[in-house]
């Protein structure tokens, strides 16, 4: 009777979503960058104009609006968005009535300048505007350049239901927090996202509920810092003697949340990103190891393995309790892997603290990590108080020093799995072969293996016969 509820559910979810296509006939071209936030966000801007009368659609030149949702997290992210508007521009030469709207972080950040410095750019939208793009599109239709980059410390866009883009059908992103308290010294985001907020509980449940129903497998929990997610649920005051009490009985940490979500979708598989160690509990850990619809994954950027460092940078934490903080980890869940955020040159970085973020690395021995080098973002307190001064040939050396180490250890942890058996849900075709599935582990390390009569969605047993540094390779058992 259950099944037949959620088949019922999803044919009225499909059919309302045909009827208001039809009826929907301006295009929307949208293109994202960075984070997976920002793609939620894209998501959650589809849906938002989707409500105006626009379809997604993935073919650039018949677009009536093309939006880029930016990011400012690296100068080189911001240089790959303005060649794009490079490209909007061509295609707006021979289509002179298509708009150009530019969204999320380098928006905030940029303002009005973008009006000025992109002649091409017809609308600027910061994160936490989208619910304005309505009135802001009309402004733009009325011959006028439109712009909206105020902040919230409320918004979280939790009574959104975003549009899927792009989706694969088996995985999806829900959003709950948005914005970032913490200030490191190097990061934009404080800047370009505000302040720190969570998300209702229940419209997370609501959401996630929206999937299930429409047979999605997994979920990931997006925030810029998942592991400092709290929900004040508020009540009567009237009936608590204090307000550490109100706080105990109306307070649902991250902790909490994910027991909550593995219990109540016992067949949905989740993840969460991103981590900040100086956030992350025990509490936290204890659940993903309580539950098996927990993947088994912890993305933990550390940025360097220098305390020294660490300090310049103003992250809370010392490399002795981020080692302390993995091997608890490893300890309560010894089969998980974990990745890194890594970051060479910062300012003043000296040559012993490079040797100490590539002896951190040998201690952790990381499954797969993001590494770049520093590039100075204006506005942020190393931009204004700090000096730049490893030169850019000693940052490549030593990024490529990161790198080479990165690749051996992720090589060692794939040899790992040789002669076991893992649990994978398929997402589609292999991009080497029409004839191969692909999808993820526990772990979160993409496996490979022939296709038989199995479907997107499946979970299935995979017996692992080789590896590369980033893939599994087996077969079906």
């Amino acid at each position: 009777m259950g099944d037949e509820k959620v088949i019922d559910e999803k044919k009225q979810g499909q059919a309302l979503l045909t009827e208001k296509k039809s009826k929907n006939h301006k295009k929307l071209f949208i293109e994202s960058f960075g984070c997976s936030m920002n793609l939620n966000d894209s998501e959650i801007v589809a849906a938002i104009l989707s409500e105006q009368g626009y379809n997604t659609t993935q073919l650039l030149e018949e677009a009536d609006l093309v939006l880029v949702n930016t990011c400012s997290i690296r100068e080189k992210a911001e240089q790959t968005i303005r060649k794009r508007l490079q490209k909007y521009n061509a295609v707006k030469k021979i289509n002179p009535t298509m708009k150009v709207g530019v969204l999320g972080c380098m928006a905030e950040r940029l303002k009005t300048k973008f009006l000025e410095e992109e002649k091409i750019v017809d609308l600027v939208v910061g994160p936490d505007a989208y619910r304005d793009l309505p009135n802001l599109l009309q402004e733009v239709n009325e011959g006028r350049n439109a712009i909206n980059v105020i902040l919230s410390k409320e918004e979280t866009y939790g009574d959104v239901s975003p549009v899927r883009l792009n989706s694969n059908g088996v995985s999806a992103f829900a959003s709950i927090t948005r914005g970032c308290d913490n200030m490191c010294t190097f990061c934009v985001v404080p800047f370009t996202r505000g302040r720190e907020r969570s998300r209702n509980p229940k419209s997370i449940i609501e959401e996630i509920q929206q999937l299930v129903n429409t047979n999605y497998k997994e979920v990931t929990l997006l925030g810029q810092n998942v592991d400092s997610y709290l929900w004040y649920g508020g009540g009567l005051k009237k009936n608590f003697k204090n307000a550490t009490d109100i706080a105990k009985a109306t307070a649902v940490d991250f902790a909490q949340l994910l027991d909550l979500v593995a219990i109540e979708f016992p067949n949905t598989r989740f993840r969460f990103s991103t981590s900040n160690p100086q956030d992350m509990s025990l509490d936290v850990i204890k659940v993903m190891a309580k539950h098996a619809n927990i993947c088994k994954s912890i993305h933990l950027p550390v940025q360097s393995g220098s305390t020294s460092m660490l300090q310049r940078m103003n992250r809370k934490h010392t490399r002795e309790e981020y080692i302390t903080l993995i091997e608890n980890i490893k300890k309560i869940i010894p089969n998980c892997s974990i990745s890194q955020d890594m970051m060479t040159g910062f300012c003043g970085e000296t040559e012993e603290e490079h040797q100490e973020t590539l002896s951190l690395m040998e201690v952790v021995k990381y499954d797969f990590g993001f590494m770049f080098a520093y590039s100075e973002r204006p506005g942020t307190p190393a931009a204004k108080k700090m000096k730049d001064d490893v030169p850019n040939e000693i940052k490549k050396r030593r990024l490529n020093d990161i790198i080479q180490l990165q690749q051996k250890h992720s090589l060692f942890r794939t040899q790992q799995f040789l002669g076991k058996t893992v649990e994978v849900l398929i997402e589609g075709s292999s991009k080497k072969s029409d004839l191969h599935w692909k999808g993820r582990n526990s772990q979160n390390v993409v496996v490979v293996f022939p296709k038989r009569n199995e479907n997107i969605g499946d979970f299935v047993n995979v017996f692992i016969e080789n590896c590369t540094s980033a893939t599994l390779i087996g077969k079906k058992i």
